[in-house]
Parts: structure tokens; sequence; C-alpha cells
């Protein structure tokens, strides 16, 4: 693999992690990485840390629309090279398992389907789901800006490959998980006919998860 390579997976995530509202340039993943990746951290820490998952969303919410806007820039960048895009889809995929979270979870929260001690479960399944999908990015940023001897180029990209299926399988859980608990309202809301409330709340026949 040429150095080439390396050098583009590593602008993606060699940088100092900026706080959420820095200014950035958009041609700068590497800057849009680590914003998506410490925008991550803080809505797991905050989910998971606060006594209160229902009383203190708004806290989360606000932290994932300050990090949305790393997730979107990064998104628009076009000109990487093959193994570079690998890890850009693998930030990408963290942020999307945000998104999921963040957006769900507020519908959740206002659907009278659920009960309090039921909604704190859900967000704490949200927020561990979150954590697994940070931790592996950790690790792909470790791998990416190593500057150690001991891995060769096929090791590298093995552990890239690795670590983008293993966070695709996080996002996919988190969207069965999300479609199981949409679910539940929805066989909730038929056994009181309230069916359309919930269509309504959680999307149109397009939008959403079942």
């Amino acid at each position: 693999m040429k150095k080439a390579i390396y050098l583009a997976c590593t602008a993606l995530l060699l940088a100092a992690t900026p706080r959420a509202n820095a200014q950035f340039i958009v041609a700068d993943p590497a800057n849009l990485a680590s914003g998506i990746l410490n925008s991550a951290n803080e809505i797991f820490q905050t989910s998971s840390t606060v006594s209160n998952v229902i009383k203190n969303f708004k806290e989360v919410e606000k932290l994932y629309n300050q990090g949305k806007e790393y997730y979107d820039k990064l998104k628009a960048v076009s000109n990487l090279v093959k193994d570079a895009r690998k890890v850009q889809q693998t930030v990408l995929l963290v942020g999307d398992v945000s998104e999921m979270y963040v957006q769900n979870f507020g519908k959740m929260m206002n659907d009278p389907n659920f009960s309090p001690q039921e909604l704190v479960a859900i967000g704490n399944g949200y927020a561990a789901l979150l954590n697994e999908s940070t931790e592996l990015l950790k690790e792909l940023k470790q791998i990416v800006t190593s500057t150690s001897l001991s891995l060769s180029d096929k090791e590298r990209m093995d552990i890239i490959d690795r670590v983008y299926n293993e966070v695709k399988e996080y996002y996919n859980l988190v969207r069965y998980y999300t479609n199981k608990n949409i679910s539940v309202s929805m066989l909730r809301s038929k056994k009181k006919n309230d069916r359309q409330r919930v269509l309504d709340l959680y999307g149109t026949s397009e939008q959403k998860y079942w």
C-alpha cells in the first residue's frame, strides 16, 4: 500500500480533538472526524452519568446538534482515495448512530406508550450502543495515526476493515433496536385505537422504520 494512502487515512483522524463550536475548514477531514468522535464521547458521557435520562435529554440533544455540523461537512468531503474513504465511512457511521439515538429517543419521550421507567431503560440502551461504537472509533484513530513499524500495510488495512465492519454491525443493531421499540409502541397503540397518532409521531410511510 502506497504511503500516500496512509497519509490520506491519517488526515481523517490526525489532529487534537477540538471543541464542538470551533472554527474549521470544510476541506479539513481531520478536524471534522475528531469533532464527531468528541461529540459522540460527550453524548455517551452525558447519557450515562446523569441521574435522570429523560430530564437531561435536552443536554444530549444540544451536544448532538453541535457535533452534527462536523458530521454534515465530513459527509460532503469527496476527494479521498479509496482506503481513506473506508475510514471516513466508519466515522460517519458513528455519526449515524448518534443521529438515530437522538432523533428517535426524542420522539419516544413524547410517546405515552412508554412509561418513564421504560424510557430510562431505552435511553441507557442507546447510550451503551453508542459507547461501543465510539470505542471502536478510538481504536481506528490509534491505527491510522500510529507511526509504529510493527504493522505491515496489509495488517493495518485489515484492522481498518475489521473496525468498519464492527461499527456497521453496531449501526445495524441500533437500527434494529429502534425498530423494535417503535414496534412496541405500535402494538400498544393498536390496542388503544390510537395507531394514527404513533404513525404521525415517527414519520411518514417513507420515513418510518417498520
